[in-house]
């Protein structure tokens, strides 16, 4: 079984992403960083904070869907805010999406914030909410259930430091995976968790014995020539058995956003 994770910047290179994907055709992809506006006509809409300004693709839910026909498909927002169309207003969800291949029977499933709740009129202030979702499937090449659970971490204007709001965010997340798994499972814990390798995000997880993969296997950092800012992590993947893992890789080629792709084969 092959788990992919990664951030798909709004869409912002999804020429490029698209295609990796179906290439690619990991069997469940945890993807963070989503539009969801299935009423909007254009293809793309603005992001705009202060001096950020992201082009967004206006359904990258629906691309990627599209460009994995055979996956089952959810959307979990954390908020609905404003892009823009020019002057033009357009409310769009945002959030985080799992796509699992169908010939893994989706067994449970768990969503939730790990910072505030569902923000229904704007995307609102820094750090601003953050959901999770978990699957469990059943594998019948490895007879064995598997659960996956992914977040999209708190970003701090202030830096990747710890906070007690991403204390508790990690707290939150090893509980739904907690929530979803049973005795006996594979567990995987992934995401853009927007923290340094040091971080007690990771000790968190850690003392709930997962074992992250990036640092452990030597990785240099989870961003690529698109990202210019200092620090190069952000994406982990932890996992339970260790034993369990048959390939792990950082892909910085091809480029499909500002962070790379993380895929765990079980």
């Amino acid at each position: 079984m092959k788990i992919m994770c990664l951030n798909g910047w709004g869409g912002k290179l999804h020429e490029v992403m698209l295609p990796y994907l179906t290439a690619t055709a990991p069997d469940i992809l945890c993807l963070q960083e989503v539009i969801h506006r299935p009423s909007s006509e254009k293809d793309w809409l603005t992001y705009r904070d202060g001096d950020h300004v992201l082009p967004q693709r206006s359904n990258l839910f629906r691309d990627v869907a599209s460009a994995l026909p055979d996956h089952a498909a959810i959307f979990c927002p954390a908020a609905q805010g404003v892009l823009w169309d020019g002057d033009v207003s357009i409310p769009s969800q945002w959030g985080l999406a799992t796509f699992v291949h169908r010939s893994f029977p989706i067994i449970g499933q768990v969503q939730g914030f790990v910072h505030k709740d569902y923000s229904p009129l704007r995307f609102g202030d820094h750090p601003r909410s953050r959901s999770a979702h978990g699957v469990r499937v059943w594998d019948y090449d490895a007879d064995r259930a598997l659960s996956v659970t992914h977040m999209h971490g708190l970003r701090d204007l202030a830096g990747k430091m710890d906070t007690p709001e991403r204390v508790e965010q990690a707290h939150r997340l090893r509980d739904l995976s907690s929530q979803l798994s049973e005795p006996g499972d594979l567990i995987v814990i992934c995401g853009d968790f927007n923290v340094e390798p040091d971080s007690e995000t990771l000790s968190i997880l850690a003392d709930a014995g997962m074992t992250e993969l990036v640092t452990t296997l030597g990785f240099s950092g989870t961003r690529n020539s698109h990202y210019r800012k200092p620090g190069r992590f952000a994406d982990y993947m932890l996992i339970n058995t260790q034993d369990a893992v048959t390939g792990f890789e950082v892909i910085y080629d091809p480029e499909v956003s500002d962070h790379c792709p993380i895929i765990l084969e079980v």
